[in-house]
């Protein structure tokens, strides 16, 4: 039994040996920094230990402007993806005919390029002196006044950047849950119809509790992935976030490090923590809250 348990602990070392290296020790190093006041990255220095890092960054505006549109991204974002992916799933599931190709389709945005498709999206909305855009067009053949959603006001750029972002995640939640739909035993279904349960009852009581692990997975997957959006960001609206007033906590964290502002790896290793505690606040109540509506062992 002893030498089983030897092998084992020799099986896993590479792999924690991984970990320790890429994940731990990086950790740790951010709490270091995250403490060191007036830490100077030239000479390796710093005055003392304590938690101004914290304080300024918590007063910063560049800070407090990145984790509202944060905030708002992720609110908007995650249920309206997760609601979509869960309705496309549905139809989907219900389709007979060139069903793998309907399939296909809605997961081709998944492999595409993130930045590829952010140009797209910025030719789409952006009003240029020579084109109104394509969006803009479609307005206007409604009697609509054009929006300059790229460089004008702050509720259509946020508005696209959500748009972006559903487009971005919803082929792999679509994958997700019309794998676990199909996975449902439909002996369930069988032994409903016969009883003349009506479809939204089948619905309610049968299909969303057999693929909630699922919708809860995504749910706490999408806010991880929209609370470190910053590429998607760069890719519509330009690297310069704070001028644009799009700056996100990752594009934020990357502007103090390597930025016009960079440098300061104390301010931008307490801001990662405060992200940190603030995912891992939001990923703990998701785990709570499926674990008090679990409805089957």
């Amino acid at each position: 039994m002893k030498k089983k348990k030897s092998n084992a602990i020799w099986y896993l070392l590479p792999a924690l040996i991984f970990l320790g290296v890429f994940m731990v020790y990086p950790l740790f190093d951010v709490a270091v920094y995250s403490v060191e006041e007036g830490y100077n990255s030239a000479s390796q220095t710093y005055n003392g230990i304590g938690i101004y890092n914290f304080r300024y960054v918590l007063r910063d505006p560049y800070f407090l402007q990145a984790l509202k549109n944060t905030l708002i991204l992720v609110l908007i974002t995650v249920p309206l993806s997760t609601g979509l992916a869960l309705l496309i799933s549905l139809g989907l599931n219900s389709i007979t005919k060139l069903k793998d190709l309907f399939h296909t389709i809605y997961f081709l945005p998944y492999v595409t390029n993130t930045l590829a498709v952010g140009l797209v999206f910025m030719i789409l909305f952006k009003k240029t002196p020579y084109s109104e855009g394509f969006v803009n067009l479609i307005i206007n053949m409604f009697g609509g006044q054009s929006v300059d959603f790229i460089e004008g006001p702050y509720w259509a750029k946020m508005l696209v950047m959500s748009i972006y972002t559903i487009w971005i995640v919803l082929p792999f939640k679509v994958l997700i849950l019309t794998s676990s739909l199909a996975s449902v035993n439909p002996d369930y279904y069988k032994a409903a119809k016969v009883d003349g349960t009506s479809g939204f009852r089948i619905f309610t009581k049968i299909t969303l509790p057999m693929i909630s692990p699922m919708i809860f997975y995504l749910i706490i997957t999408g806010f991880i992935g929209a609370f470190k959006a910053y590429s998607d960001v760069v890719a519509i609206f330009g690297t310069n976030l704070n001028a644009a007033g799009m700056n996100t906590i990752v594009g934020y964290i990357y502007d103090m490090l390597y930025g016009d502002s960079g440098g300061y790896p104390s301010y931008a290793s307490a801001a990662a923590l405060i992200l940190f505690v603030i995912v891992l606040t939001i990923t703990v109540i998701n785990l709570i809250v499926r674990k008090k509506n679990e409805s089957y062992s």
